[in-house]
C-alpha cells in the first residue's frame, strides 16, 4: 500500500469519487463525513500522509478543521489540500492563511488532483 490519504467531505458522492481516484493510483484512503469525523479519523487511523478536505460541511467546516489540525505539533507539516466549490478569492486566501498547502476548486480534473497530491508528497 502507498501513502495514506484522509478525504473529508460531507458529500458521499465526492468522498467515493476522490477515494476511487486515489485508490486507483495506489494510495490507501480513509474517508470522513465532516471536520469532526475527520479529526476523529486522523487521531484513530494511524499515520496519515495527506488530507483532502471540503470547506462547506455540517458540524465542523473545513476552515475550522484545518485550524484544529494545524494547532497540533504532530500535524503542523501534514500536507492539506482544499477541494471545494467555494472558489472566491477570500475563501482561497482564508484557506491558505489557515494552513492549506493547495486550494482546488470543484470539479477538479482527476489527473490534476493526482499530480498535485504526488507533488505535495514529494513523489
Amino acid at each position: 500500500m502507498g501513502k495514506h490519504i484522509l478525504v473529508v467531505d460531507d458529500s458521499k458522492t465526492v468522498r467515493n469519487l476522490v477515494a476511487f481516484i486515489m485508490k486507483n493510483e495506489g494510495f490507501k484512503v480513509t474517508t470522513a463525513e465532516d471536520g469532526l469525523d475527520g479529526l476523529e479519523k486522523l487521531y484513530s487511523c494511524g499515520a496519515v500522509d495527506l488530507i483532502i478536505t471540503d470547506i462547506n460541511m455540517p458540524h465542523m467546516d473545513g476552515f475550522t478543521f484545518i485550524e484544529n489540525v494545524r494547532k497540533q505539533d504532530a500535524y503542523r507539516d501534514l500536507p492539506i489540500v482544499v477541494l471545494s466549490t467555494e472558489g472566491q478569492e477570500q475563501d482561497i486566501k482564508l484557506g491558505m492563511s489557515l494552513g492549506a498547502n493547495l486550494y482546488m476548486v470543484k470539479p477538479a480534473q482527476p489527473e490534476k488532483m493526482v499530480r498535485n497530491v504526488r507533488m505535495l508528497l514529494g513523489q
